[in-house]
Order: structure tokens, then C-alpha cells, then sequence
């Protein structure tokens, strides 16, 4: 059996999906190794989400870590054979509209980004690295998280500084593009009207963004230069006053690193209310704290819906999409409830059931729910540029 793998890794964990290499790829299996650099454990689950292995493993780095999930889910497949790899990079530039096939030019290139995204970017290109050094004639598509977003006019891309920072690379990229594109293309499929107008895209997970999409183009997001940029996140602070850093330097002694950590690591939900991260955690808790997380998180998403519909010269439809956006329920309703200017009405059944339509037939912009789906996007441009790729040959 052929078969096409996906892999996103990341800082401490990484993900597997493996598809049928077919024009309409189906999922045949789900892995994830996490733990990476404290107590590692991989897992392979079956399409239908059953748990099917688990190894646990003593400390291993990133490349040791992707060879197990890879053979592990080789060995679930019964020796399966894959005939590509697609990958999740987070950045792919200023020039990378589109999934492009790995060679040694585009590793440069996107080497050179790395400065752009320290904390994902060598995460991204160190599986590709160990693939093409241990299997070199296997086929390998680098998917960008940025691409969806390159069309944006230059007025959404800059920032107010000096223009040589912005030569440079110091300006708006936006992130989460794999997602938007997927949704942008379901859409298309299922709301061909919708598709056509202008719609906010709501990615709403532990990394949570914005983007608004005009007629299937980005026209605005909420993430910039780097992916802590926008919306309170799970436990990124969004949207921050650069003098709340040069504060930090100067009377609380933080250099980079530091507030590294502190605005990637310590801030958002889990900052706010000092309980958790996790949407599900705040829900439950009666703390007056996880109130006010909950409280600033729906507050910065508003803010930012109404700013892009004034970008977009007006608003057809919101979409909610990944892990908050699908399943919190009560952030539909708020987010709902707080954009009722606009002529929102949300169904209070539909928004419980999880169905794709949300809104009331009364309601003057539409509200759906649409799950996203990054790696079947990675899947399916891999396919097609392997096959275009034979097809030259």
C-alpha cells in the first residue's frame, strides 16, 4: 500500500498522519511523539481515533523521536510503503505563496527565516533534514503556514518603522494559513455564496488568530511578525504595548530570553487566571480569575472582528474553527452576543448540537462552525505536486 505521511513537529512534541495516496486522500492513521526533553511517549492512534500503540521511551531528541513515530506507524500499516512526506513549516517568507517541493535551495531559504520564528522554525525543518540525509530520493513538500497571507496589501504588511527594518523582514506575516486555506476551500464547497463575500475566520485554539477573507483572499489577520502577536491566547499574551517590554528590561531585569518566556509561556489564559490554559479548565472553575481570562479572551476576539470588518468595508459571515472554535459552545454564544450590532442571531440549539449553520434564519451576518483540517491540506498538496512532478518527468 502506498501511503502519504504529514509530519508538524514542534518544540516538545510531534505529529504523524498518514493518508492513502489517492486524489481523495483518506485518513488511515493519527501519531504523536510528546514529551520530547522530559518524559517522552509515542502514540499511534487508528482513523476512528482508537488508540492502537504506545511506547514509552527513555530521552531522545527531535531526530531520534521522528524515526519511532515514523516506523511505528509503518508497522501499523504493515509495512506500508510512503511515497512522500508533507510538512508543516511555519514560515515560509515573503516569497513562498504556495507548497513547493524540498531541494537544497528552498533549506536555505527557509534557513534563513529561522531568525523570523526561533521557536518553531528549526523544529519544522529538522525532520526534513534527517529524511532527506536517511531516505534522500524520497519526495518531501514543504507546506507554509505563512503562504495564505502573502497577498495582503503593503499597508497590512508594514509597520511604522524605519524602512530599512522593513527590508530587512521586520513586518507583518500572519500565521495559521494552512487552517485558513482549508477553511477558505470548504467553504467554497459548502456556502459557495458565502466563499464569495467577506468573512472572519475565527482560529480559535491554544494559538488563536483572525483572519479576514474577502471573495476566498486574505485581507487581514490578527497574528503579525511572529505567531504572539493578536488574540489572548492559552498561554501567548496577543496584542502587548511595546513599552510594556522595554518596562520589563528596565526595572524587572529581563533580557530576550526572558521575555521569551514570559510572553510565549506564562501570559494568555493561563497568565490571566494563574489556573490554566485550557478553555475547558476556565469553564469549570468558579474562580473569579478564570472569569476575567474568559472575560479579556472574548473581549480581544470582538475588538478585532469589528477592526477587520472595518478593513474588509463590511461583513458577511463569521466562521469558528479549531480546538475552542469547534467545541466551546458558550464562546460561540458570547462572541455571538457581543457582535448583535452587526445583526448577529445566534441559534442556541444548532450552536449546542455542533452543527455546521449556527445562525438563525433572522440573523443578517451567517455563523457557522467548520472543523478545521491542516494535515488533509498538507495531504492533498503533496499529492498533487508529486504527481505534477512525475508527470514532468
Amino acid at each position: 500500500m502506498s501511503a502519504i505521511a504529514v509530519l508538524n513537529a514542534g518544540s516538545s512534541s510531534i505529529k504523524l498522519a498518514v493518508y492513502s495516496n489517492a486524489p481523495t486522500p483518506e485518513l488511515l492513521l493519527k501519531g504523536r511523539f510528546e514529551g520530547i526533553g522530559a518524559m517522552p511517549k509515542a502514540l499511534i492512534f487508528a482513523a476512528d481515533g482508537r488508540l492502537q500503540s504506545e511506547q514509552q521511551t527513555g530521552p531522545v531528541g527531535h531526530d531520534e523521536a521522528t524515526q519511532i513515530l515514523v516506523g511505528m506507524a509503518n508497522r501499523a500499516l504493515g509495512n506500508a510503503e510512503f511515497s512522500a512526506i508533507g510538512h508543516r513549516v511555519v514560515h515560509g517568507g515573503p516569497h513562498n505563496a504556495a507548497p513547493a517541493m524540498v531541494d537544497d535551495a528552498l533549506l536555505d531559504d527557509l534557513e534563513s527565516y529561522v531568525p523570523l520564528a526561533p521557536l518553531h522554525q528549526p523544529h519544522n525543518l529538522a525532520p526534513i533534514r534527517l529524511i532527506r540525509k536517511l531516505m534522500p530520493a524520497l519526495p518531501q513538500v514543504a507546506c507554509f503556514d505563512t503562504a495564505f497571507h502573502i497577498g495582503q496589501a503593503w499597508q497590512e504588511q508594514a509597520f511604522a518603522l524605519p524602512r530599512d527594518l522593513t527590508q530587512e523582514g521586520v513586518r507583518r506575516y500572519g500565521f495559521h494559513g494552512l487552517s485558513y486555506d482549508f477553511i477558505a476551500t470548504r467553504l467554497a464547497e459548502i456556502a459557495p455564496d458565502l466563499a464569495r463575500g467577506k468573512v472572519v475566520v475565527a482560529h480559535l485554539g491554544n494559538g488563536a488568530s483572525l483572519c479576514a477573507i474577502d471573495n476566498g483572499r486574505s485581507v487581514a489577520s490578527t497574528m503579525g511578525f511572529t505567531a504572539v502577536d493578536g488574540l489572548v491566547m492559552g498561554t501567548r499574551c496577543g496584542a502587548l504595548d511595546p513599552g510594556v517590554l522595554i518596562y520589563l528590561m528596565d526595572r524587572h531585569g529581563l533580557d530576550a530570553r526572558g521575555l521569551e518566556e514570559l510572553i510565549y509561556k506564562k501570559s494568555g489564559l493561563l497568565g490571566v487566571s494563574g489556573i490554566s490554559s485550557d478553555m475547558r479548565a476556565l469553564r469549570a472553575s468558579d474562580a473569579p480569575e478564570a472569569a476575567q481570562a474568559i472575560r479579556l479572551f472574548i473581549h480581544r476576539i470582538l475588538r478585532e472582528i469589528g477592526a477587520l470588518a472595518a478593513v474588509m468595508g463590511g461583513i458577511d459571515g463569521i466562521v469558528f474553527t479549531a480546538g475552542i472554535g469547534e467545541n466551546d459552545a458558550a464562546t460561540r454564544t458570547e462572541v455571538a452576543a457581543g457582535c448583535a450590532w452587526l445583526g448577529t442571531e445566534i441559534d442556541p440549539a444548532k450552536n449546542a448540537a455542533r452543527q455546521t449553520e449556527l445562525s438563525t434564519p433572522a440573523s443578517r451576518i451567517r455563523l457557522m462552525m467548520i472543523p478545521t483540517d491542516e494535515e488533509l491540506n498538507i495531504a492533498k498538496s503533496t499529492i498533487g505536486l508529486v504527481a505534477a512532478q512525475t508527470r514532468a518527468i
